[in-house]
Formats: C-alpha cells, structure tokens, sequence
C-alpha cells in the first residue's frame, strides 16, 4: 500500500494504517534527527514526538509535496525544539557512529590511517562548531545525498540559500582543516 492510501485510512480512522506509516519511516526519522540533537537516546525521543505530531497534524499535510518531505520537516523541527529545550551542543561523534568513517581516506600505510584519523577528528570538531544553519544542510547533501531542491523544500528555504549555506558551510569546514594542517 502506498503512502496516499496509508493517509487515506488514517484520516478515515485507520490507526493501524498510520502504524504503518511510522513503520515504513522510523529508521530514516531517527538517521536525520541523530545529528541533530547528538545523543541517540535523544533521538529516539524526537523521533517519537515527530510521529505524534505528525499524527495529530495529519490532516494539514497538503500532498504537494512527498510525505517524507513533510515528514522529515516535523522531525527537523521537534529536533531543533528540542536542542533548544536541552540548549545542548549536537555531537559529531555520533554522526560518525552512525554513517561510519566517511571522511576517513581508505590508505593500507599505518601512518597514512592515523593521520586519516587525525584528520577526521579535527573534521568533527569544525563541523561541530557550525550553526545549525550550516551544519544541517551540509549533512542532508553529504552524508544524506540529498540535492539541493530536496534539501530546500526540508528545509522550506529557497534553493539559493541552500547553495549559499552549503558554499559557506564547506569555506568554514575549508579553513578550519587549513589552519588545523589538514592536508586535501
């Protein structure tokens, strides 16, 4: 059954229908709320709440867009609500728990992979001290693959702030490895 159907029945009463729903999209909720709000306790919590809230504003959904779409801008929110709750810094850390070493190059030489590793450190750490108007966008495009119309209609901004944060995000990113020694 497809979503449209799935939203059909839950709005026609089907709980279970909606069940289903949550089924089909809990995973990829909680991979995009986890480095956002750092801790996977946390985002276990958040992805609960996007599921209520998504719920009890079902009938708001205007099908313009995918229901993930929408589905994953209820999760963005409920997850900056919360960090603004917690008022917690978001933990690079277990982005790399979860998506793996992606920024380590993969060399055979021992010396090679620690300083690969050193690297990915220090790759944490500027990331970590990005805005969450930088960071978040940069993770949908790297580590997500999301394109810039799908991170523009998840984040509701324009696709030219997209571009503009994701230029500005990787010159941060850029100059802090660069005055950390990190070589390209």
């Amino acid at each position: 059954m497809n979503d449209e159907e799935l939203i059909d029945r839950t709005l026609a009463g089907d709980k279970s229908a909606f069940g289903t729903l949550a089924e089909r999209y809990q995973d990829r909720v909680y991979k995009q709320v986890l480095p956002i709000v750092g801790d996977e306790n946390d985002a276990m919590d958040v992805t609960q709440e996007t599921f209520l809230q998504a719920l009890s504003h079902l009938d708001s959904f205007r099908r313009s867009s995918r229901f993930y779409t929408w589905l994953y801008r209820i999760a963005y929110n409920c997850a900056v609500g919360w960090l603004r709750r917690r008022r917690r810094t978001v933990s690079i850390d277990t982005v790399t728990e979860d998506y793996g070493e992606t920024f380590v190059s993969k060399v055979d030489a021992p010396d090679r992979r620690a300083i690969a590793a050193d690297d990915v450190g220090i790759l944490r750490e500027a990331l970590s001290k990005l805005s969450d108007e930088y960071r978040i966008p940069l993770i949908l495009r790297e580590m997500e693959g999301q394109n810039y119309e799908q991170i523009a209609e998840t984040l509701n901004i324009p696709v030219g702030t997209v571009r503009s944060r994701l230029h500005r995000a990787r010159a941060s990113l850029r100059e802090a490895l660069e005055r950390a020694g990190v070589q390209r």
